[in-house]
């Protein structure tokens, strides 16, 4: 199970001033705090509606990069804003993301394939959201395909069932994780997938009791990696007891601690 951390996202109100600030220090004990709570990637995002985007990326990827060499996941839907990420960024990067909308994937492939980044494939076009797993998998297929005519292989992608609030989708949960088993059989071997674990608590009372308990359920389904908020110590704790009883980590006694 992968841990990407949700928190460098400058729709944040604290994340959103560091950036206007150029509060490097800021920034850097910040992405070095979610590290120390777990996290193995770092999703950075400058926030909407930036007339710097490019800027503030270039800047951001630099700014983190100088305290730690883990994966960032670089989340915009401008191309100029992603492309000065990737110009920008030392190591492999995580692409975050494009649909199965035409547009979207002939700007995104074209610059997955040049950089070598991996990139999350969202399953929407432009209709929106599927209501049922079929649509989902559909739509995943055909970004599995359109990446590989782009010389772009499966192991690059994570495919994102996308995450609706169970407040608003009561139904949708359980076709999210329908649609993550169904993913597994579209390439051999599975094709790793990733949700944002927090969209399904918007709006509801208790936001990290409903986190934990759909990240278990998904993690039973076959879960591969998940952006989420590594601060939250009994998410973490969810996430670190789910790799015990899939296997991935060794049982012992102080497993929590370990």
């Amino acid at each position: 199970m992968y841990v990407i951390s949700e928190r460098i996202n400058g729709l944040f109100t604290s994340v959103g001033k560091a950036i206007d600030k150029r509060d490097a220090k800021w920034i850097q004990d910040h992405a070095i705090r979610q590290l120390e709570c777990g996290a193995q990637a770092l999703d950075v995002n400058v926030g909407p509606g930036r007339e710097d985007g490019p800027a503030a990326m270039d800047w951001l990827v630099r700014t983190v990069q100088d305290v730690t060499d883990a994966t960032l996941c670089l989340d915009t839907p401008g191309a100029k804003t992603m492309t000065a990420g990737l110009k920008a960024a030392r190591n492999k990067v995580i692409m975050n993301s494009t649909t199965a909308e035409k547009k979207r994937l002939d700007a995104f492939l074209p610059l997955c394939r040049e950089f070598g980044a991996d990139i999350i494939c969202l399953t929407m076009d432009e209709k929106g959201i599927p209501n049922d797993s079929e649509k989902r998998a559909e739509l995943a297929m055909i970004m599995i395909t359109t990446a590989m005519e782009h010389e772009i292989m499966p192991d690059r992608l994570l495919l994102d069932p996308l995450v609706l609030p169970t407040r608003a989708a009561q139904d949708q949960g359980m076709k999210v994780i329908k649609a993550i088993q169904m993913f597994q059989s579209l390439n051999d071997p599975p094709i790793r997938t990733v949700v944002g674990l927090s969209n399904v608590s918007n709006g509801a009372k208790d936001r990290p009791l409903v986190n934990r308990t759909y990240l278990a359920m998904l993690m039973g389904a076959g879960l591969s990696a998940a952006i989420l908020d590594p601060e939250d110590a009994s998410l973490m704790e969810t996430v670190k007891t789910g790799q015990v009883l899939r296997n991935e980590k060794l049982y012992c006694d102080d497993y929590l601690r370990a």
